[in-house]
């Protein structure tokens, strides 16, 4: 009796401590929202504060001003065909040198290994000068074959250790059945990545949504705009409209929020089948 209740006062001092974990990583989107819908000398007064009141007026000038819907449409142009891209070109990659183990694969997927450590501040020079050269500056396609160079690393060493879980057997009957090299990735192991496929969409879309860095050197355009650069419009050399990049926020993050919360299961599947079975 006495082990029993010991062993559900320490569940519910485990839940008590997530709970409040939940709570404090939940702070930053409070402080993101009360102050979104503040004036701006209120904002500045007390940034902590419930506002006294709700300036909705704030998100449609913010609309208006970033051009919202453009900036959407290329945010989600760009997050969604570098995706498809990326999960198609890294999983067949992957495939290969899984299923083809000679020494130029096993050389080429410890070359990919090696190339997610490589850190993005030591090659933007290069990078600009020769999208430059290819002709891709001030290019939405440009920035997704950018993006391709940078997320196939990662995709592929994900990919790499769910692939070596598929049991051979069931590739070799497909094969005595006829098919070929490609009808057996498309009939067979393609659904089976499902778990996996899921979840490298999942975190290279929360990646490119988010990213700001890659986009403002590959863009100029104002129509080419994404959602971070048109927010960053928001702040000069000597202002910062605070009122107005606050809103804007909120508008950019709900979208990926809501994508996040819908497939966040995946993720803990996906990462644990490939990292215990591979």
């Amino acid at each position: 009796m006495e082990a029993a209740y010991k062993k559900k006062a320490g569940i519910a001092a485990v839940e008590l401590v997530m709970i409040a974990a939940g709570l404090l990583f939940l702070i930053p989107f409070y402080f993101l929202f009360v102050n979104s819908v503040k004036s701006f000398s209120e904002l500045l007064t007390d940034a902590a504060s419930w506002p006294s009141y709700f300036q909705w007026s704030n998100y449609a000038r913010a609309f208006e001003m970033t051009n919202f819907p453009v900036a959407f449409r290329n945010s989600f142009v760009i997050t969604v065909v570098s995706n498809v891209l990326l999960v198609l070109l890294s999983s067949m990659a992957a495939y290969r040198m899984v299923r083809s183990s000679t020494l130029f694969n096993r050389m080429l997927f410890l070359i990919f290994v090696a190339a997610m450590v490589v850190p993005f501040q030591s090659i933007m020079i290069p990078l600009v000068k020769v999208t430059g050269m290819a002709g891709l500056m001030n290019s939405i396609p440009g920035l997704i074959i950018c993006y391709l160079g940078f997320g196939v690393p990662m995709s592929v060493f994900l990919f790499h250790g769910f692939i070596k879980s598929i049991p051979m057997e069931i590739e070799e009957a497909a094969t005595v059945d006829g098919s070929n090299t490609y009808g057996v990735f498309i009939r067979i192991v393609l659904p089976l990545l499902k778990p996996m496929l899921v979840t490298v969409f999942i975190l290279n879309a929360l990646w490119i949504w988010n990213d700001y860095l890659l986009p403002s050197l590959i863009l100029q355009s104002p129509e080419l705009r994404t959602i971070p650069i048109a927010t960053f419009a928001f702040f000069g050399q000597y202002t910062k409209q605070w009122d107005l990049a606050l809103p804007a926020l909120v508008m950019g993050i709900i979208p990926i929020i809501v994508f996040f919360l819908a497939m966040q299961k995946y993720i803990i599947e996906g990462i644990t089948a490939g990292a215990v079975k591979g």
